[in-house]
């Protein structure tokens, strides 16, 4: 899993008190002193909604099925109860959590070692697909407390029996409709019945479709139901729906983008095709923008997240392979380029914006055939459609010169990662100090096991390569160069 140095200390999953009613303080739950101490540390200063109805009864034993969406706060309201559980001097895999995506996964990781600081020597592991498996079984012989991982990967291991669950206390399915509706049923009934039948299992799901009850019955015993009313509230995410024919929809999204003029922006294609098309003309229109769709290599796909969370890409394109797990801080607008015909596909899409107390910007573009698809949606989800006049965006209407939105950092990549030694301290050292730079030029750092990215300031990327090319990085040259298009 990445080591992370966020710009502003931005998490995975920040934490933000319930605006209904007073929220409360952690400390009325029955933690210990030094989990509570690094919650206060971390920035966790009031529960949210769904860890005040979770944690008492998760912190009791007992299994549980929660309503939870990302961004709400869950990776704390499950991670915290596990890590409680855990024995660290037993070298053991005691708690496993299921992921549909590596992203997910990933970001699940680095938040459970964030809480985990309190203790010494907690070791969490992702076990994914889209790497080499070889690293993974090395990392299991050497011993794990935690894992998170996606369940084809996690199915390899027990199968190769590199991956041992006897001392498994608590199993943790998340976004266990998203497992449902890629197919992943069999694969976790099948990775429950290697688990140890004296357990506690908690499921968080955005939703509950028939599949949820039917996985709640076959693995849960006795749990307790927290169903929360809130979805996204309505008045933090503005809806503007757009009428406008199919064949201009690409030239109104740079229409869009220059008129609301977003720091950063996800706009969601239904095909690959589209995605290639829309990101070729954004680009060509002087804007940043990357791609991210399921024909792309988890390595591309990373990176391009990387640099979509550094602030390096002002906007991803994206087929709905991002429409869960992702949780980009700040993105201020999420952009439907074409109409899905499901509502909780909707849902996700732009739950991806207006997270914590922060506002957000959904702009749909529709034809006139797909407003029988709006008025589903918002029936099923509960609000009016607020239909704009789409016919100034057909010229590009008075943003038609707006300058080009261009991303303030530049993502360089260093060849050494974690496999060297190499920490975030380590890069940002070396630019602060002997190149020269400040530390406000310097942005997000992620460490992997084989490179490392750092993103700095656009006008100083040219510089901060030669400068990192020509000094030393844990006492030896390394290669650097800054990704582009």
């Amino acid at each position: 899993m990445d080591d992370i140095i966020p710009p502003s200390g931005d998490s995975a999953e920040s934490p933000s008190p319930s605006t209904v009613g007073t929220p409360r303080d952690f400390s009325g739950l029955p933690l210990p002193p030094g989990m509570l101490d690094n919650l206060r540390q971390l920035g966790y200063l009031a529960m949210t909604p769904i860890q005040d109805a979770a944690l008492p009864p998760a912190l009791q034993g007992r299994d549980l099925i929660a309503q939870a969406r990302t961004g709400s706060g869950k990776t704390a309201a499950f991670a915290l109860p596990l890590l409680c559980r855990l024995d660290p001097r037993r070298l053991a895999v005691q708690a496993l959590v299921l992921c549909p995506t590596r992203e997910l996964a990933d970001q699940v990781t680095q938040e459970i070692r964030r809480l985990a600081r309190f203790a010494d020597n907690i070791k969490v592991l992702a076990l994914c697909g889209g790497t080499p498996m070889r690293p993974q079984r090395e990392s299991l012989a050497h011993g794990a407390h935690v894992v998170v991982g996606t369940p084809g990967r996690i199915m390899d291991h027990l199968q190769r029996e590199s991956l041992a669950l006897e001392a498994l206390d608590t199993l943790v399915l998340d976004e266990a409709d998203r497992m449902l509706d890629m197919g992943f049923h069999d694969d976790i009934a099948w990775i429950a019945s290697h688990c140890p039948r004296q357990r506690q299992t908690l499921l968080f799901s955005a939703t509950f479709p028939d599949g949820i009850a039917s996985l709640a019955q076959r693995f849960l015993h006795a749990p307790t139901e927290v169903r929360l009313a809130e979805r996204h509230a309505a008045g933090k995410i503005r809806q503007l729906f757009y009428e406008i024919e199919h064949p201009a929809r690409l030239q109104a999204v740079v229409t869009l983008l220059r008129r609301y003029r977003p720091a950063s922006a996800l706009a969601f294609c239904n095909t690959r095709q589209q995605c290639r098309a829309l990101v070729e003309l954004l680009r060509a229109e002087g804007v940043d923008a990357l791609a991210l769709h399921g024909d792309m290599e988890q390595r591309e796909r990373d990176q391009v997240l990387i640099r979509f969370a550094n602030q390096s890409c002002t906007v991803l394109v994206a087929t709905d392979v991002a429409a869960r797990g992702l949780d980009i801080a700040q993105l201020e607008a999420v952009i439907n380029v074409d109409v899905t015909p499901d509502p909780d596909i909707y849902v996700h899409r732009i739950g991806r914006t207006g997270r914590g107390e922060a506002e957000g910007l959904a702009l749909s573009l529709c034809s006139n055939a797909d407003r029988r698809r709006v008025a589903a949606i918002a029936q099923a989800v509960g609000f009016e459609p607020a239909w704009q006049d789409g016919a100034d965006l057909r010229d590009g209407g008075a943003a038609g010169d707006a300058p080009p939105l261009r991303a303030p950092m530049s993502t360089l990549m260093i060849l050494g990662g974690r496999k060297d030694k190499i920490r975030p301290g380590d890069v940002l050292g070396a630019l602060t100090g002997e190149a020269g730079f400040t530390r406000e030029q310097v942005g997000r750092i992620t460490v992997t096991d084989q490179i490392t990215y750092v993103a700095v300031a656009r006008a100083i990327a040219p510089h901060a390569v030669r400068r990192l090319s020509a000094g030393r990085l844990k006492g030896r040259t390394v290669k650097v160069r800054a990704l582009e298009d």
